[in-house]
């Protein structure tokens, strides 16, 4: 008998945590380690949220809420929608939960039957796979090249799609990579998950995140048709910096938001009280905090863009969107570090963290082990020291 189920059996451990393990074994011992592997803004979730928390404690807020969230929160996330997006939804077509990565495993529970297909562009967020294999579907991976920007095309997704193909991850703007897509190619894509009538995970969980005249576009506002087929994930975790709240939300069809909420009333029933209601406050209240976070993250992405270009044989495609860029470093490999040879992005990160004392996550990770991630979410000083210390890592090798 195994002691273990199948499904657990099959999940990837997380590169991400390793590299942190092994960052925060170093600086307990005394060393100045820089991380890039950062995944959540680096400020302070704003005062007018924290006191909303504050008040809701203070007013007794403290008890179970209905299994999809209170109808107060459902009610300000379909404001959000209809304000950012254009869509018009019913607070009944609203689930709340634990994070936008519990709203992900939801809908993924919800359709997926086992052997189902689900096409997810690379590089991904190295949760969207495991979630399908956990949930018996089979994870259809599509590689986009750095040459579109690290976004898929049309094509490519069409060729993808066989008689089992239910689902499509799409997630703009994109962890890793920063890439967004633009409205047109939003649409494009769209029209081909019309046509063989798949469903689409749409993950917006960075969607304020954006820089210069870039601007987002919701799959679900294509077409009445593409909304149908959308179930929308988005969340406060990064917009407002509440990553330790663990908000995160979706709009989906009523059938499907209905088995949701079914589903988590057994699994986890609400998120938590206290969070829900300071989350109506981050939805309704001005966003100047957010338009400030915005502004820095920018300054810092100029920043880092520009100390890449000058190092020697790597650079990074230019992300457009959330706080992320890929440090293409396969132009590396073969080279040595003392005995060791540099043969992918573990090894590249492995030796960086030991040369240099800088934690960077492995590509190979997100799909791409040409590359390394940079999260541009520290501040200037560390994120120009550890630049320098890359550059002079990079440098060094033979």
């Amino acid at each position: 008998m195994n002691r273990l189920a199948k499904r657990v059996s099959s999940l990837s451990p997380s590169l991400t945590l390793a590299i942190s393990a092994k960052a925060k074994t170093l600086k307990a011992e005394g060393e100045n380690v820089i991380s890039f592997g950062a995944g959540e803004p680096d400020f302070n979730t704003a005062d007018h949220i924290n006191e909303a928390a504050v008040e809701a404690i203070e007013k007794g807020y403290t008890k179970y809420t209905p299994s999809a969230g209170t109808l107060e929160l459902r009610r300000a996330v379909c404001e959000k929608f209809k304000r950012d997006n254009d869509l018009e939804y019913e607070p009944s077509q609203i689930i709340v939960s634990n994070g936008a990565k519990h709203s992900i495993f939801n809908i993924c529970f919800a359709l997926l039957d086992e052997g189902d297909e689900v096409i997810i562009p690379a590089p991904y967020w190295l949760t969207y796979p495991e979630v399908v294999k956990v949930c018996g579907g089979v994870p259809v991976i599509v590689k986009a090249s750095k040459k579109t920007g690290f976004k898929i095309t049309p094509e490519q997704l069409k060729a993808a799609i066989t008689p089992k193909t239910k689902l499509f991850i799409f997630n703009s703007p994109n962890n890793p990579t920063g890439a967004v897509y633009s409205e047109e190619e939003t649409r494009a894509l769209a029209k081909v998950c019309e046509e063989a009538n798949i469903f689409v995970i749409s993950d917006e969980i960075y969607e304020k995140l954006v820089y210069g005249d870039v601007k987002p576009f919701s799959m679900a506002a294509c077409s009445d048709k593409m909304k149908d087929l959308t179930i929308t994930v988005n969340g406060v975790s990064k917009t407002y910096a509440m990553t330790g709240w663990r908000i995160g939300y979706l709009a989906a069809p009523k059938d499907i938001a209905k088995a949701i909420d079914s589903f988590q009333s057994h699994a986890t029933s609400n998120a938590n009280s206290i969070a829900q209601y300071a989350t109506v406050r981050a939805l309704l209240a001005p966003e100047a905090t957010v338009e400030e976070m915005v502004a820095r993250f920018a300054r810092r992405r100029l920043a880092m863009i520009e100390r890449i270009s000058d190092m020697p044989d790597v650079y990074c495609i230019i992300p457009d969107g959330a706080f992320y860029a890929m440090l293409v470093v396969s132009g590396l490999y073969g080279k040595k570090f003392g005995s060791k040879t540099i043969d992918g992005s573990v090894s590249f990160a492995d030796c960086l963290l030991d040369s240099a004392k800088v934690a960077v996550v492995p590509g190979i990770a997100f799909g791409a082990d040409d590359c390394v991630r940079l999260s541009y979410s520290l501040s200037m000083k560390d994120m120009l020291e550890g630049l320098d210390r890359i550059d002079a890592f990079v440098r060094s090798l033979q």
